[in-house]
């Protein structure tokens, strides 16, 4: 049996920011990855976004490579299937055992899927594989279904039709973006797309299909049909506790740990996508961003090292499709009440999301990112807020 200082389950963004978390404070300590995919950490936010649109990003930058080291291990292929804490060890599907001095569970999240079978030419988009058969498709400039109006939806349907794709983006709400966006800016997103050239069926979601003769066939909830060359699913993703679950750590909505994130086992961490933690501004909270990844895999390998440290980082999450270019922190949800602080220009600017009168959610539309520490800032005031003490709090440039 090998057995490793630091074990990290999953080889994703997170692991690869733990390493250089870990070897900040420990250079010699054995590191292993063990992670389900065929390839190692990548840029994942690239794979629906700068590869599709941007020609100087080329796919040679989206690798992440752990630090080159003696002492890291990077073991791809791997799924681990159980964990026992009384011996600190993990076992995989192929029957190996690894032992850890501590465990960290990276393990994200994995796409949320409908009662049709992955294949060529239908995708539940996550992964590099997802990419390069997408990439293909869209070479051959055919017809492809997108499902799903949030993040990775809009990001692939807009990254398609600017590829030579005929695209049908099918989503639930009647205004693409209307259930994040504030009306006045989820009408502009949604006309932007139809200014591209996607069809969007919008008030309607898939319950099934199925494949033949070289063409998927989507089942709609209003019992209409859509046939299309291929189809693409962005529906969200689910944490991957189940490992945890069954090793007996709490979960809720993801794996549960404090502000060190550590779980209720001294020895075991968990971080990004799947884990659920104590947000020093949000309260408990749980994202499923590349923001978080970051800060919070270098966070945790330095405090599985030794530092004294706590996870005090709010994140934020973003999207660039067309000439939307915004972030948020905290909550997006159009049903709250929404001050709009508009910009000098008209496609730019500051929406404040507000729960009984107090900021939950700040939105910045087309705004420099270094506005966020101000954004967060207004989310940690916890006084009453109305329109006259938030318009012109946060400076557009």
């Amino acid at each position: 049996m090998q057995r490793y200082d630091y074990l990290i389950v999953g080889a994703g963004m997170v692991a690869a920011n733990a390493v250089q978390g870990i070897r900040e404070r420990d250079a010699d300590g054995t590191i292993g990855i063990l992670g389900a995919e065929p390839n190692g950490p990548v840029t994942r936010p690239a794979l629906s976004k700068k590869l599709w649109t941007d020609p100087e990003f080329g796919y040679d930058k989206i690798w992440m490579q752990p630090e080159q080291h003696a002492a890291t291990t990077l073991h791809t292929d791997t799924r681990v299937t159980a964990i026992d804490r009384q011996r600190r060890t993990v076992t995989t599907d192929g029957g190996d055992t690894y032992g850890y001095g501590k465990l960290l569970l990276a393990t994200g999240g994995a796409p949320v899927t409908l009662d049709l079978p992955r294949s060529e030419r239908v995708r539940y988009f996550r992964t590099v594989e997802d990419y390069d058969c997408l990439r293909r498709l869209a070479d051959q400039g055919l017809h492809v279904a997108v499902v799903g109006g949030s993040y990775i939806g809009t990001e692939l349907a807009a990254a398609l039709i600017q590829n030579g794709c005929r695209v049908t983006l099918i989503h639930p709400e009647d205004v693409l973006g209307g259930a994040l966006f504030p009306p006045s800016v989820a009408d502009r997103f949604h006309r932007a797309y139809l200014d591209a050239g996607v069809t969007l069926l919008g008030g309607r979601k898939v319950s099934g299909g199925r494949e033949a003769d070289g063409k998927v066939t989507l089942a709609l909830d209003d019992g209409a049909s859509l046939e299309a060359d291929a189809a693409v699913f962005g529906l969200g993703v689910e944490p991957c506790v189940a490992l945890a679950e069954e090793a007996g750590l709490a979960t809720d909505g993801g794996i549960l740990v404090d502000d060190r994130l550590t779980t209720a086992d001294a020895a075991i961490f968990a971080a990004g996508d799947v884990a659920t933690y104590p947000d020093r501004i949000l309260g408990r909270w749980h994202a499923e961003h590349v923001d978080n990844a970051n800060r919070m895999g270098q966070t945790v390998g330095r405090i599985m090292a030794g530092s004294d440290e706590t996870y005090d980082h709010t994140p934020y999450f973003y999207s660039n499709v067309f000439d939307f270019a915004w972030k948020a922190v905290g909550r997006m949800d159009s049903s709250l009440e929404i001050v709009e602080d508009p910009g000098p220009q008209p496609d730019q600017g500051i929406y404040y999301y507000l729960d009984d009168g107090r900021v939950v959610g700040v939105l910045l539309l087309n705004v420099d990112a270094d506005r966020l520490d101000e954004a967060r800032e207004v989310l940690a005031d916890k006084a009453p807020q109305r329109a006259e003490t938030l318009v012109g709090r946060i400076a557009m440039s």
